[in-house]
């Protein structure tokens, strides 16, 4: 399994960025069994979890994102994305996609997010 996340960069405060992370060499059936998650990390700090979908469909959300950021799948295109609006500059952080799946944690290869004052 390999995932891609996209999305991310340079965002004015107010305003709304959406992530991407596409999942590959894994088939449909075991992408829509599997738990999704998004985490965040800034420097000297743990990865903290933003938001997850299970397989099940039930999302939750950090306290700090609760209706700001909507996490969603496409299982069609094996993507779970994560929409994020009204943008803080505390939401400034590394972004990371997770999947669980089978058992097993994939993690992706982390995008910036900059929310400028």
């Amino acid at each position: 399994v390999q995932l891609q996340a996209s999305g991310g960069g340079l965002v004015q405060a107010g305003g709304s960025g959406r992530l991407s992370c596409k999942a590959s060499r894994i088939i449909l059936s075991v992408f829509t069994g599997s738990d999704m998650a998004w985490y965040r990390q800034t420097p000297g700090n743990q990865r903290e979890l933003v938001a997850s979908s299970t397989s099940g469909g039930v999302t939750t959300y950090a306290d700090s994102v609760k209706g700001r950021f909507v996490i969603s799948r496409d299982n069609a295109k094996k993507t779970v994305n994560l929409q994020m609006n009204s943008l803080k500059p505390e939401d400034t952080a590394v972004y990371y996609c997770y999947y669980k799946i089978m058992g097993r944690d994939y993690w992706g290869q982390g995008t910036q997010v900059t929310v400028s004052s």
